[in-house]
């Protein structure tokens, strides 16, 4: 039985000071937003108060991406943001899923641009797992929800 810290990989390293970690994940929330509230604010309709933008390539794009999402690959940018993002608009990006940082370069690039931006924590493929409709080359698709990353009861309440 393990039972000093010294001898517990959890707590080998002590946790943060309460108030240091309620900065910590207050922070993570200011550049964060999950495929849940994503898509919850979506389906609401009417004004979101930001823009999607999917930062991966055409192929990707084609093959799905989130309905009303702006198609800004991340290597470009430096060249399109302008014509495509209103900056008094805040921007969710996202890429393919938690393997894969793009969404967080394409945040990078945008907020030196001067955009406000959040990142998509799991991407189009939780989006997909999640059993969100999505768009194609060839029209709307929908997946049934994962039961390990979807609620059983549609929420998860949390």
């Amino acid at each position: 039985m393990i039972n000093t810290a010294s001898e517990n990989p959890v707590l080998r390293v002590a946790p943060a000071a309460p108030a240091e970690a309620a900065a910590y994940f207050r922070a993570s929330l200011a550049f964060h937003a999950d495929v849940s509230d994503v898509a919850a604010v979506l389906a609401a309709g009417g004004d979101h108060g930001f823009v999607v933008v999917d930062s991966r390539s055409t192929e990707s794009w084609d093959q799905g991406h989130v309905p009303g999402a702006v198609h800004l690959p991340t290597a470009l940018i430096a060249e399109q943001a302008e014509q495509l993002l209103d900056k008094s608009v805040p921007v969710v990006t996202y890429c393919w899923g938690p393997g894969c940082n793009g969404a967080t370069r394409a945040a990078l690039a945008l907020a030196e641009l001067g955009y406000h931006v959040k990142e998509m924590l799991g991407g189009f493929e939780y989006w997909v797992r999640e059993g969100f409709a999505y768009e194609t080359w060839q029209g709307p698709g929908r997946k049934d929800a994962d039961p390990l990353t979807a609620p059983v009861e549609g929420e998860c309440g949390c």
